[in-house]
């Protein structure tokens, strides 16, 4: 997928304009990638456009993941992108449902694995009926 289509998809299904699905991709993309360990970050951005790419660059020191719940990430993702958490988690959702559309490979199953349960209801809408569940607890 490329940069343009994967922005008028976040911006599609959150229902703004490309400039605010440019900023709630990159907002949620920087959340994820402080979540996920180094390497799954560096796997990701392989499959996605230069330009978020750039946005999920883990630095050298950030191979661990940290260590936070679903609502923190909303919080993280409304902070950045400066919106009340309920929009927060609807670009959450957005993000994650363009990624799956995305990402080939299972890249997506990578990611979510990841993630705890709490992060379920965030997750769910972008799985494809039948399609993985968490498997972390």
């Amino acid at each position: 997928m490329n940069y343009d289509t994967f922005v008028d998809q976040v911006a599609r299904r959150t229902r703004t304009d490309s400039e605010q699905a440019v900023r709630l991709t990159h907002a949620t993309l920087e959340t994820l990638a402080e979540r996920l360990t180094g390497g799954e970050v560096l796997d990701l951005a392989s499959q996605l456009p230069a330009p978020l790419q750039l946005v999920l660059k883990p630095g050298p020191s950030i191979e661990a993941a940290q260590r936070f719940g679903a609502a923190e990430f909303v919080a993280r993702v409304a902070q950045r992108a400066e919106i009340d958490e309920t929009a927060a988690r609807e670009a959450v959702r957005a993000v994650f449902t363009t990624l799956r559309e995305a990402l080939t490979g299972g890249e997506f199953d990578d990611v979510v694995t990841q993630l705890p349960r709490d992060y379920r209801q965030m997750v769910e809408p972008a799985l494809t009926p039948g399609g993985s569940v968490l498997r972390r607890a």
